[in-house]
């Protein structure tokens, strides 16, 4: 029978002795999924905190849309750009008061819309958010996010989260299925009442009606008539700015 040392362990420990925080594959465990959920919020949460960012105006479009692009690319990419420079020239991004920042630009961090607008922002010399999330083809963030405020996320939810959480607006840029699904993820917590009056503007009514015939979800008893108010078109950067200044977005000087 082998001798062992005095205390009665053995000379090599297992893997249960490895403090819990540096056991990698304990860490990663099924087990640990909602520890992890909740650490990769909190990480997030608490930069913002730091860079006293109160409340965003949320940019969404389409990844694939490149400045000087086919068709009205370049226009989308150009207008997202305009936008993202209004904004933050006056929301109120650019002038804390008392260490806090409203409106800030925040975006899902990757290219097309999501560039322009950080770029807009970027171009007034104000912080712009990017929530970028990790794919299997990576997505790189964009040149124009501040990098403490340059996230990766590996749960959609907690991505979804905090573009959720801070928003004061909505600007929804043409895109695709990733545009859509963060587009009707905000209407449906607005028509449930879970989130407050946040504008939700779509930029290029014509893009927007020939894609969706909104009319068909109120005719087909699918939506109340009055929730088709939740949505507002716009046709530029600046059209988008007004119709978030009336709707109280600006912040009081």
């Amino acid at each position: 029978m082998a001798k062992q040392p005095r205390g009665g362990r053995t000379s090599q420990q297992g893997a249960s002795y490895r403090l819990a925080l540096f056991d990698r594959d304990f860490m990663l465990s099924p087990a640990m999924r909602g520890v992890r959920l909740q650490v990769e919020c909190v990480k997030a949460d608490e930069a913002l905190r730091a860079w006293g960012v109160r409340s965003t105006i949320v940019v969404f479009g389409g990844s694939r849309v490149r400045e000087g692009g086919p068709g009205r690319h370049g226009a989308w990419y150009d207008a997202a750009r305009r936008f993202g420079r209004i904004a933050s020239e006056r929301g109120g991004a650019l002038h804390p008061v008392a260490g806090i920042r409203d409106n800030v630009i925040a975006t899902g961090g990757g290219p097309g819309i999501m560039e322009a607008a950080s770029r807009g922002a970027h171009d007034a010399g104000a912080p712009a958010i990017g929530f970028n999330i990790r794919l299997p083809q990576e997505q790189a963030p964009n040149p124009y996010t501040t990098p403490e405020l340059t996230f990766q996320f590996h749960y959609f939810a907690i991505r979804k989260l905090h573009l959720a959480m801070r928003a004061r607006a909505l600007v929804v840029f043409p895109g695709g299925f990733g545009t859509l699904d963060e587009l009707f993820e905000i209407l449906t917590l607005r028509q449930a009442g879970r989130m407050g009056s946040v504008p939700v503007v779509l930029v290029d009514e014509a893009y927007w009606r020939d894609l969706i015939r909104w009319d068909a979800l109120v005719e087909n008893g699918m939506i109340e008539p009055a929730d088709l108010g939740l949505l507002h078109f716009a046709a530029d950067a600046e059209a988008a700015w007004h119709l978030l200044d009336a709707a109280g977005v600006r912040v009081a000087a």
